[in-house]
């Protein structure tokens, strides 16, 4: 798998950048250095940052709402350990069907592209968890949108992106992921499922597994996202450090392969959901 794919998660909270198909995510927009002062100061690692229609991205795969910076404080440092969540979290009342839609019109997704929205559903439903999700027909009925990413961007190499649920205890409400994944880059249905998951996963209060260090999964030198004002915090019953071999489906990068949930990911949202 090339090395383009491993760009892919931001796979973020995160690895990719991405936007909605009618927008453009405009590298030559200069970001203020207040924006990046505010960013350094409440954790994140603004290198790489670019603005988007909602906010900025960074990370590659992660959305920062300006709504976000205005109301969020410097970071509250967390020890280095495996299972990350963060401050907000979906409310379920005991029970919550979390709906989905994605648009399989002219610009829309492939049959493969929704069938693996399809398995990534089954994955998480098939935890008994407290929340669920379904795929619905009707986009102004549904909880989160998945929308198809501009090509500019697909041509890039960028996957899919996401945030992170709402104050008010609600699903962050879209992931835009490239339409391509199949035909350009010849992943299965499973490697397709992992990535969408995984942005399911920023939706509902996931931090990436290696968030201290990014290099873990996708190379490079060492880097720490940093708590960022959202919350890096430690879920009970998961190990200290991450690794590659372990697999977990919310590592930063991806090489396009399948990962279905590991144990520890299965601790992780049986503690959280």
């Amino acid at each position: 798998m090339s090395n383009l794919i491993k760009s892919l998660f931001a796979f973020a909270a995160f690895g990719f950048l991405f936007t909605s198909c009618s927008e453009e995510i405009n590298s030559n927009i200069e970001i203020s250095e207040g924006v990046i002062q505010q960013l350094e100061e409440m954790g994140f690692n603004p290198e790489g940052i670019e603005k988007i229609e909602e906010g900025y991205l960074i990370e590659r795969d992660i959305v920062i709402t300006d709504e976000f910076l205005q109301n969020h404080g410097p970071e509250t440092n967390v020890p280095n350990v495996e299972q990350y969540s963060t401050n907000n979290l979906v409310s379920t009342n005991g029970s919550r069907n979390i709906t989905m839609y994605a648009d399989e019109g002219r610009r829309g997704y492939s049959p493969a592209m929704i069938a693996g929205l399809d398995e990534a559903i089954r994955r998480f439903n098939a935890e008994n968890l407290e929340i669920t999700f379904s795929r619905i027909t009707n986009k102004r009925a549904a909880d989160i949108e998945m929308t198809r990413l501009s090509k500019r961007d697909e041509r890039r190499g960028v996957l899919g992106s996401a945030g992170f649920p709402t104050a008010g205890g609600d699903p962050y409400g879209e992931i835009k992921m490239s339409g391509i994944l199949e035909s350009s880059y010849g992943l299965s249905t499973d490697g397709i499922a992992t990535i969408i998951a995984h942005e399911m996963g920023h939706c509902i209060g996931f931090r990436h597994t290696d968030y201290f260090d990014r290099s873990i999964s996708c190379g490079g030198a060492t880097s720490n996202e940093g708590s960022g004002g959202v919350g890096a915090n430690h879920i009970p019953g998961t190990p200290t450090g991450a690794s590659l071999n372990a697999a977990s489906w919310m590592l930063s990068c991806t090489d396009g392969s399948d990962r279905p949930f590991n144990n520890d990911d299965q601790t992780a949202l049986d503690f959280l959901y």
